[in-house]
């Protein structure tokens, strides 16, 4: 037997919808898991009891997924998974199940028409995570910013979002509206 302690914000993404992953988890690996919560840090306690040593890892090695939180700033290894006319879906190779969005604009410094002119299903390569984009409110990872600049690389001037709006979203172009 062996016991782990998880966060309780994770509960129910281990128990699953209706308890579908855990009873997969039990199925798949020839174990039985039960989940208690810790009255004093609300923490949840799971017992792994199996009688083979492989299929109480697999079991950790499932929970260590579900767990995983990349680190703003960090480079992991990743997968494509999934090929999208707007960029590829990346898997975690630390943790499986754990994909994210690599944006067609963060696949190389020089423009890219075509996914697939950069990367394939199944490449392996690293990724930069940079949390959460302010804009989006989605996670954004990064292939290019691992990669030297070309040389003779000019970036691109920031966008306007502005587009002739002032600081309180009106339209600012034409002024000619008041009466002098």
């Amino acid at each position: 037997m062996v016991t782990r302690r998880v966060p309780n914000e994770f509960i129910g993404a281990l128990i699953g919808p209706g308890g579908k992953v855990i009873q997969e988890m039990q199925k798949e690996t020839e174990t039985t898991i039960v989940i208690n919560e810790d009255p004093v840090t609300e923490e949840g306690i799971v017992e792994i009891l199996g009688v083979g040593r492989k299929g109480i890892d697999a079991v950790m090695a499932k929970i260590d997924s579900i767990l995983f939180k990349p680190e703003v700033g960090s480079v992991y290894e990743v997968k494509v998974i999934k090929m999208l006319d707007f960029g590829a879906v990346v898997e975690y190779m630390d943790a499986p199940g754990n994909e994210v969005l690599l944006h067609v604009s963060e696949l190389a410094w020089e423009r890219t028409e075509n996914v697939s002119d950069v990367v394939n299903m199944d490449d392996v390569f690293d990724v930069k995570y940079f949390g959460l984009d302010k804009r989006t409110r989605k996670e954004k990872v990064s292939r290019k910013t691992l990669l030297p600049k070309p040389e003779g690389f000019v970036e691109r001037p920031p966008r306007d979002n502005n587009r002739g709006r002032d600081n309180r979203g009106r339209d600012n172009r034409r002024n000619d509206r008041r009466k002098d």
